[in-house]
């Protein structure tokens, strides 16, 4: 489930900065794509130990 949301997220900044560069008319602001980064990063570290705790089975 975290990966589906890193998935998500990530294509979320990646339509994010293509707006921007295309057609200047990005809908986040740098503190947004922070958070939206920020997130992804979190969303990844939970799936990474979830797999370590499942093999560890």
């Amino acid at each position: 489930m975290p990966l589906i949301g890193v998935i998500v997220l990530l294509a979320i900044f990646a339509v994010n900065v293509g707006l921007g560069s295309t057609s200047n008319s990005a809908f986040l602001n740098d503190v947004g794509e922070m958070l939206l980064l920020t997130s992804v990063a979190v969303l990844f570290v939970i799936a990474i130990l979830k797999k370590e705790a499942d093999a560890k089975k």
